[in-house]
């Protein structure tokens, strides 16, 4: 038994595949992405992590041990 039919079992999958385009409620998606009453410039999340001082200090190889 050859390839033939696998290739044909895939492109018939293929071509579903292509011509399905399911219904999509658009209004619903930008109202799930773009909250009202939400700044859209606003970090949110910038007030819960500090700045480590650590990370913005070189470390010079001879304080090292």
């Amino acid at each position: 038994m050859g390839r033939g039919r696998q290739k044909a079992k895939h492109t018939k999958i293929a071509r579903e595949l292509k011509s399905f385009s399911p219904s999509v409620n658009y209004s619903a998606l930008e109202r799930e992405l773009h909250p009202e009453g939400e700044d859209l410039y606003v970090d949110k999340w910038a007030d819960d992590y500090e700045e480590d001082e650590d990370e913005t200090t070189p470390v010079s190889s001879s304080s090292q041990v």
